[in-house]
């Protein structure tokens, strides 16, 4: 059962912590896109974008932590189902102030429950991962903010963030 306006999924009548039924739900493609920033210091993007990182090649680390993440999402978030992802790209690039990474990740599944988790999961643990890479060098960095930029599939069909561009 789902939750009416103003009611939260994962609380039963009685205000009790459960997970979501989602067995009767028709399988459906679903697709979630995420995005997070990361600001640092000009120097250290530099060394990051060049490939001159001390730890390596820090993208491509993230990429694959991002990926690690979003495979993982049911083990880290409580209420998470273990869905299949049958795919997940993962970008990386300078944000469009020139003042850190942006990474963006898009989930997709076939199945009763969408991706919007595994899609926010690696955005964050590619943020954490490149955090870690280069933390040394700037510890300075933050991170955020981080959103669902949209998703499609189920019975809610479309939704795209309202401060987002169109897709």
């Amino acid at each position: 059962m789902d939750a009416a306006p103003g009611r939260l999924s994962h609380l039963n009548a009685s205000g009790e912590v459960h997970m979501v039924e989602v067995g009767d739900r028709p399988a459906s493609d679903r697709r979630a896109v995420a995005e997070g920033f990361i600001t640092m210091d000009p120097r250290v993007l530099a060394l990051v974008l060049e490939g001159r990182a001390p730890k390596g090649d820090v993208l491509a680390v993230a990429r694959v932590a991002a990926i690690q993440g979003a495979k993982r999402t049911w083990e880290l978030v409580p209420l998470c189902h273990p869905i299949g992802l049958t795919g997940l790209e993962v970008r990386i690039e300078p944000s469009a102030d020139g003042c850190g990474l942006r990474v963006e990740a898009a989930a997709r599944t076939t199945g009763p429950t969408g991706v919007e988790m595994e899609a926010l999961t690696a955005v964050q643990v590619g943020l954490l991962t490149l955090y870690d890479m280069v933390k040394s060098a700037d510890p300075a960095m933050t991170i955020g903010p981080v959103r669902l930029l949209s998703k499609t599939g189920g019975r809610h069909g479309t939704w795209q963030h309202p401060g987002a561009a169109p897709s």
